[in-house]
């Protein structure tokens, strides 16, 4: 079951890289049009370029430079996730929408990783719990064994200083 549950969560990780990256891409493209469209006049819708116009002509100071954009960065990133305002020229509207499905992919991607993470740690933890309370039975075993083995080893070397004591008497002259 855990090796089922590792698989899926490389699965989820694959596909949710896979998302990124698209939602990467649109959010590039949509940068790249916006840039097309920003750097070229006749694409700019007249009502815009109308507004920006009257703006630029009740302000009390002269702004010299290019006219304001048509949307700003956060009215832009409201219309990528949200919906759109009519506007601009196709392969800006093509790049939002590409950039919707690759957040709703992204989103459900991260969505699903959740739950398989939590039934990966349930999983994990059951598993990690019975090795640990076989490891410690192992352990416990393994402490009587050598109490067993060091009582045997110095009941081996009391029978050793015996031998060496008996050895010694022996070599020993014996004086009569």
């Amino acid at each position: 079951m855990a090796s089922a549950a590792a698989r899926r969560r490389q699965e989820l990780a694959a596909e949710g890289q896979r998302h990124l990256e698209e939602t990467i891409a649109a959010a590039f493209q949509i940068l790249s049009s916006m840039n097309d469209e920003l750097c070229n006049p006749a694409l700019w819708s007249s009502s815009a370029t109308a507004a920006a116009a009257t703006a630029i002509s009740q302000q009390p100071h002269p702004h010299h430079g290019p006219p304001p954009p048509l949307h700003s960065a956060d009215s832009e990133a409201a219309d990528a996730l949200g919906g759109g305002s009519g506007g601009s020229g196709g392969s800006l509207d093509e790049a939002r929408h590409r950039y919707k499905i690759a957040v709703a992919a992204l989103r459900s991607s991260i969505a699903a990783v959740s739950p398989c993470t939590q039934e990966i740690a349930s999983t994990e933890s059951k598993g990690d719990q019975a090795e640990i309370e076989r490891l410690e039975e192992h352990a416990s075993s393994l402490r009587k064994e050598i109490e067993s083995k060091n009582k045997h080893v110095k009941l081996l070397m009391d029978q050793l200083r015996d031998l060496i004591s008996d050895i010694s008497m022996w070599q020993s002259p014996c004086s009569v």
